[in-house]
């Protein structure tokens, strides 16, 4: 017996949960919505989108179980980096769907779009060297 196909229609895909390119799209979103010179900026962050974060970094950042962790910032902060420094890598934001839709479960009061791009921008004010304390002046949403 086969497994039925996945409906086209237009209705049936909105009772299925997002998937990592859902995910990224409303981050596209979100940032085609910040001011310059922050759009600019976001642009040069790569983005990476993945269901869960590996089991080492979310004990490493003291996580007790990995839904703990919804995004990640892993990059040199713009106030430490220097013209003459040569760039190892790129600077990357991390976004883990499963743990940012069970938060969007949790919470329930809420559009997922706008789960997304609080958890972007505040993993994007990291690469802008701001710390945890100076975002939640800022953006007190996330108390």
């Amino acid at each position: 017996m086969r497994a039925p196909r996945p409906s086209k229609d237009p209705d049936m895909q909105d009772l299925l949960p997002p998937d990592l390119d859902r995910i990224a799209a409303l981050v596209a979103a979100a940032i085609a919505q910040l001011p310059e010179p922050f759009r600019a900026e976001a642009g040069k962050v790569v983005l990476r989108v993945e269901d869960f974060p590996e089991d080492a970094l979310w004990q490493d950042m003291g996580c007790a179980t990995p839904y703990e962790l919804t995004g990640l910032y892993e990059g040199v902060p713009l106030t430490e980096k220097s013209f003459s420094d040569q760039p190892l890598q790129p600077d990357v934001i991390w976004l883990f769907r499963r743990p940012i839709l069970e938060e969007w479960l949790d919470r329930g009061d809420i559009g997922l779009g706008d789960l997304v791009a609080h958890v972007y921008v505040h993993e994007l004010a990291h690469h802008f060297g701001w710390s945890d304390d100076e975002i939640a002046a800022i953006d007190p949403w996330w108390e």
